[in-house]
């Protein structure tokens, strides 16, 4: 099969597009003939070294986590799929920028999504419902997203106003019409958020999400008034110092199928900023690592 590629830690450069051997499910897994993956955070993270403490690879390596495609080969002891059913979802950290990949948590791809929404779905959308899970149910209170223009925020926002929040979502100026088309209400980030808080939501704040590291960890517990009930995706050393509920990615088939639902009802679908075709994953990945994006990228297989 075809796959992007690298051989040693670096920058884009090291990226390549090659023959390599065809990967197969092993039990409680599947295989699917990929459409389209998706390039997140944490891939450009991995290729450059810069996670190698945290997440040794064993090179060569194929990037990305997760894709869409349709089922061509089923491991033991997997149910409710067969041959030929179009799904997303999630592999191991790796793996998913090839023709072929093995998927270890999926759900049926609604109708209503396009292939390259669907690659966009599975990491986005378990680290944002993992991120929401923590914070308690949603329905009529006032939630804040930190960084709610990128592939996570953007997906909290719309899974959240689907359960009934109302969200106010930070973001750069440029992002603003975005997020309004996302159902939230935007704002700045950084220096006198609290203040523009007070306008937008006079009642306050009830629950907070971060999805951007930016520091701004101890602004958000003082402006909902309570550690726990701030959730970060991202934060790890503030978070340990300040109490914060920290969320890490799972594979959680349970959360894809929620999403897929809320596709179907038309009340959730993925953001997509930019798609690539395989050739060109050296340029995705660079424009990934330059940040403020809107939604997700995807590479087209």
């Amino acid at each position: 099969m075809r796959a992007a590629r690298y051989h040693e830690y670096g920058s884009v450069e090291t990226l390549v597009v090659e023959q390599v051997p065809d990967p197969h499910p092993g039990p409680g897994e599947i295989r699917i003939r990929v459409a389209a993956a998706s390039v997140n955070p944490i891939d450009w993270k991995l290729r450059s070294g810069a996670a190698r403490e945290l997440l040794p690879l064993e090179l060569p390596v194929i990037p990305g986590r997760d894709a869409v495609g349709v089922i061509d080969e089923i491991g033991d002891g997997v149910e409710g799929v067969s041959i030929g059913d179009r799904v997303f979802g999630l592999g191991g950290v790796t793996g998913a920028t090839a023709e072929l990949a093995v998927l270890s948590a999926w759900a049926h791809a609604p109708a209503t999504w396009k292939d390259e929404e669907s690659a966009g779905a599975g990491l986005a959308t378990v680290t944002a419902m993992g991120g929401l899970k923590v914070l308690g149910p949603l329905q009529g209170r006032t939630l804040l997203v930190e960084g709610a223009a990128g592939g996570v925020g953007s997906a909290a926002v719309e899974i959240a106003v689907a359960q009934g929040a109302t969200v106010i979502g930070t973001a750069s100026e440029r992002n603003h019409g975005f997020l309004t088309s996302l159902g939230a209400v935007p704002t700045t980030y950084g220096t006198g958020l609290a203040e523009r808080l007070a306008t937008l939501a006079p009642d306050g704040v009830d629950i907070a999400l971060d999805t951007a590291a930016s520091g701004s960890l101890a602004d958000l517990v003082a402006i909902v008034g309570d550690a726990a009930r701030v959730s970060t995706i991202a934060d790890h050393a503030n978070a340990q110092r300040l109490g914060v509920r920290l969320v890490n990615a799972e594979n959680d088939s349970t959360f894809l199928a929620a999403a897929a639902e809320l596709g179907r009802q038309g009340r959730y679908a993925p953001r997509v900023e930019r798609t690539y075709p395989l050739e060109r994953i050296a340029e995705a990945h660079a424009y990934a690592e330059r940040g403020h994006t809107q939604g997700k990228i995807v590479i087209h297989l």
